[in-house]
């Protein structure tokens, strides 16, 4: 008999099937409204739940479903999945730190390179034939601050590709500062984006993190500073950003991530200032199959009644 598998997410070609010859019946509800319509018969019958950290699993969803053992977060956030109820309710957590640190840390700086020469919006330019705006003036990044909000692997790669790559001095801000790095502790996040050029946010989501790019940071940011975000949407107060981008308080911003994605606040999308991709810097060939062979190690383990690879922290 095989395992029903709820999966959140889309599955590219190719995995689906590998899923299936390992012994699990895939389906999917991969919108709001198929969660919210799940059926009970097919509630009762998962054993296992794919999603990501952004969607994640609430207590009351897994009150619908009795027969659930896992739940297997796609990539490194679980900011959304309830863990204590899951912990209360026996059942396992686990998720994929790693698996995509190199293709964040990529899209990391493109999006720095994007928003500072404005590629954008010269390839814009070009197509709607201006070419004389190819002389616009825009800044170069080599030389500059870069300031990390949150220097775990992610944000660490993100400083050794800026540091080695253009030569930019780096400082970051932790809970606490890290004992086997030469970068510059800043004791909060404010000071951080006052030093800073550009500030680059890669601590993880969670309520411990909401809003903590505000109003009183993008200011400290200043004119000619650039906001980017890699994490996630909740970590920065949209209405302020959005304010900010107005009123060029700071230069720029290049997001990966939008609080309440994938709905994205139309005053957004009318900034020049701005560069947005749609949550992708985690995706790439290589970051899939890393994710993807991860739930599938940590799914064939549970099941067999070995212990999982990577859980999530108690």
């Amino acid at each position: 008999m095989t395992i029903a598998l709820l999966s959140h997410v889309p599955l590219d070609a190719g995995y689906p099937e590998r899923f299936a010859a390992a012994g699990f019946t895939l389906h999917f509800a991969t919108t709001p409204g198929q969660r919210a319509t799940l059926s009970c018969e097919l509630a009762q019958q998962i054993q296992a739940v794919l999603t990501i950290g952004s969607i994640g699993l609430s207590d009351a969803e897994m009150a619908t479903m009795p027969q659930l053992e896992i739940i297997c977060a796609q990539g490194v956030g679980y900011e959304h999945i309830d863990v204590a109820a899951a912990k209360s309710r026996g059942i396992h957590v686990t998720h994929g730190p790693g698996t995509n640190n190199s293709s964040v840390a990529d899209h990391t700086l493109a999006l720095m390179l994007a928003i500072t020469r404005r590629i954008p919006q010269f390839d814009q330019a070009v197509r709607g034939g201006e070419w004389n705006k190819a002389r616009w003036n825009v800044p170069g990044m080599a030389g500059k601050k870069l300031g990390v909000v949150g220097l775990g692997n992610i944000g660490a790669l993100i400083a050794r590709r800026a540091a080695g790559g253009f030569d930019m001095a780096i400082g970051y801000h932790n809970r606490k500062p890290q004992a086997d790095t030469a970068y510059t502790y800043f004791h909060s996040v404010t000071e951080l984006a006052a030093w800073a050029d550009y500030l680059v946010v890669a601590t993880p989501g969670g309520k411990n993190t909401v809003r903590l790019v505000d109003a009183a940071v993008l200011r400290a940011l200043g004119a000619e500073g650039f906001l980017i975000n890699i994490a996630r949407g909740s970590v920065v107060d949209t209405d302020a950003l959005t304010a900010s981008l107005q009123s060029h308080e700071i230069a720029g911003a290049a997001l990966d991530v939008v609080d309440g994605e994938p709905q994205v606040p139309p005053v957004l999308l009318t900034l020049d200032n701005l560069v947005i991709t749609p949550h992708v810097a985690g995706r790439s060939p290589e970051s899939v199959e890393n994710m993807l062979a991860l739930v599938l190690d940590n799914l064939s383990a549970h099941f067999s009644a070995r212990p999982v690879l990577t859980p999530v922290p108690e």
